[in-house]
């Protein structure tokens, strides 16, 4: 049933008057797909670098950093195309450290720092489609609900938190939970943290009965996903933190540093039987290794379910955890795959270059 993978080469770059159309219009949905050199000027650009845009003929294009740099190209400034796509830049790692801190930080905290408040708006709207405000709130309630759950005081977890009066706390926090401060031990929510990878941010969402999705972000249909777990759990989301969280973190580095080939992150697999049967099904296929579509209904006894199969893989909200990047067509091409085709080829060179 397994196929050892095949040294393949890594996706073909789409052709270059459809790459150079991406540049003049700072398409961010090409990123990860090319970066590219400036022959005038001697340095490589992500595909949507602000910088001021090249004639055509003085541009090259490149898989990656890796050929570009290879090629006596240097790292542009501006687009900072060797630092993972949707790093923090050093500015506003003070602001987030204080945040974590159990500051509420107010846009006069902001300017006092240093930094215009606009400029961290603008950041946020574009990492995390809300603004600071926004996020320090879920964050600040976020901290809070788990502080309640350990049968702590409403008005003392309230004026801790950095609001001035318990009315204002409790609107705030129903308005984010949908509950009461006072029901957060019969009420869970769900904490969303974005994590960073050599192949885009991806977000991250647990409660204390285990990780339930981890999707790039700029997933097709990634809105559908969110609802669907929400609907299943009967819960908000709100930005925050948790110790399976922070696993995954730890456990995605050391996967991408390819010294990982096994997760033990504890999961929740929200589908139907069927879809469970699936999703576990990945989880078989070894590491280094391939299968078909066929292969894996074949192995759970329905070998006419090859659509079924395919449509389960679809659904499945814990990627790379759940291996479905390694399930390929029949002739070994590769198929379907919610964060892109270049990404799955990406995961299985990485995958097999360690192996």
């Amino acid at each position: 049933m397994i196929n050892q993978l095949s040294m393949t080469p890594t996706v073909a770059l789409p052709p270059e008057e459809e790459m150079y159309q991406a540049l003049l219009n700072r398409n961010r949905e090409y990123e990860g797909i090319f970066v590219v050199g400036v022959r005038t000027t001697g340095i490589f650009c992500r595909p949507a670098c602000s910088a001021r845009k090249p004639k055509r003929e003085h541009v090259e294009f490149f898989a990656g950093v890796e050929q570009a740099q290879a090629a006596g190209y240097r790292a542009c400034k501006v687009c900072q195309p060797t630092r993972a796509q949707g790093y923090e830049p050093a500015w506003l790692q003070p602001i987030l450290a204080a945040v974590s801190a159990g500051r509420r930080l107010r846009d006069t905290d902001i300017r006092d720092s240093g930094v215009e408040p606009a400029r961290v708006r603008r950041w946020f709207k574009a990492n995390y489609g809300k603004t600071f405000q926004a996020w320090q709130r879920d964050q600040l309630i976020a901290a809070a609900h788990s502080r309640l759950r350990r049968s702590e005081g409403v008005t003392d977890t309230a004026f801790d938190s950095g609001f001035e009066s318990l009315s204002g706390f409790s609107d705030a926090f129903h308005r984010l939970a949908g509950f009461t401060p006072s029901k957060s031990r019969c009420h869970k929510l769900l904490l969303v943290r974005r994590l960073l990878t050599p192949l885009g941010p991806m977000f991250a969402v647990a409660d204390d009965d285990g990780l339930c999705l981890l999707e790039f972000a700029d997933r097709k249909r990634l809105e559908q996903q969110l609802l669907r777990v929400q609907r299943r759990l009967n819960a908000q989301f709100v930005s925050g933190d948790h110790e399976l969280l922070q696993a995954t973190e730890i456990q995605l580095m050391e996967y991408f540093a390819g010294k990982r080939r096994q997760f033990d992150v504890r999961l929740q697999l929200l589908g139907t039987q069927f879809q469970r049967q699936c999703w576990q099904a990945l989880q078989a296929i070894p590491y280094g290794q391939t299968c078909s579509y066929l292969e894996q209904a074949s192995a759970l006894g329905a070998p006419s379910a090859v659509r079924a199969v395919a449509n389960a893989n679809g659904q499945n909200s814990l990627a790379i955890i759940l291996p479905c990047h390694r399930v390929v067509g029949k002739d070994g091409r590769l198929t379907g795959y919610a964060g892109g085709l270049w990404r799955k080829q990406r995961l299985l060179d990485l995958e097999l270059g360690a192996a």
